[in-house]
């Protein structure tokens, strides 16, 4: 608890032109840090978007593949029903030239019957399910494909957004920790403000310096009054168009 209230202690002694100082160079570093960023692009998203997709297709193809499984089972159920019925058909036929009266014979006769439409039931079930098996067969074919050039895709996204990383990472991890360092040197109600001004700002430019009487964010004219005392560096101005905050075209020369 001392050595955080020394901090803070410590933090709160700074003059205007420390903390001005401070808040220029962390924003510098924090836009180096967007443009490593930035460098990387879309590709991030479009990594995450490419795997999803293909997962999706993956998914597709399982349950594709269970529909195939289920009109192979279908069509070899069938044709096993048409052997039995032809079966039962030839022993319905033997039993007809045993038979004691026409009254058996008729009953066999219409098992017969029976099993010839039972068989013409299962052949066109068969013919309903191979082209359904056909058309299964066919979308595999086509998400098979689709997988292939898609994996293709992702690897080759993967590879480049790798290579971006590895060239930045070391880098960015030494600007992030420089960064944090500079947080700890500003009173939390400035970083807080700065934090704030940098979220809302297009291109996270929450410190400028004032270019051509101009401020450097958004390009308004600043008054010379303002302008001197912006050079003094005797407090904290703040762009009264933007919000950001101001500083003089020398900080950080």
């Amino acid at each position: 608890m001392a050595t955080k209230a020394k901090e803070n202690k410590d933090v709160k002694e700074l003059t205007v032109e420390e903390k001005l100082h401070a808040l220029y160079e962390l924003q510098t570093v924090d836009s180096k840090i967007d443009e490593l960023r930035i460098l990387a692009g879309e590709l991030p998203q479009e990594v995450k978007d490419k795997s999803d997709e293909l997962e999706g297709l993956r998914t597709r193809l399982k349950n594709i593949e269970d529909e195939i499984k289920e009109c192979e089972t279908q069509i070899s159920d069938h044709r096993v029903r048409i052997e039995n019925a032809n079966a039962s058909i030839s022993r319905y036929k033997e039993q007809q030239n045993n038979v004691r009266n026409n009254r058996e014979y008729d009953n066999l006769s219409k098992e017969i019957e029976f099993q010839q439409l039972d068989i013409e039931l299962s052949q066109k079930k068969i013919k309903n399910y191979t082209t359904d098996l056909e058309d299964r067969q066919a979308e595999k074919q086509k998400t098979v494909a689709s997988i292939e050039e898609r994996t293709v895709d992702l690897e080759q996204k993967r590879s480049e957004l790798d290579q971006i990383l590895s060239e930045t990472r070391e880098q960015t991890e030494q600007l992030m920790l420089r960064s944090a360092e500079l947080e700890k040197g500003i009173d939390d109600r400035l970083l807080a403000a700065f934090k704030r001004i940098r979220k809302n700002a297009r291109n996270g430019l929450a410190v400028v310096k004032v270019e051509r009487d101009s401020c450097g964010g958004c390009h308004s004219k600043i008054p010379a009054q303002r302008q001197l005392d912006i050079r003094l560096r005797k407090k904290i101005i703040v762009c009264e168009f933007c919000g950001r905050i101001l500083v003089d075209a020398e900080m950080g020369e």
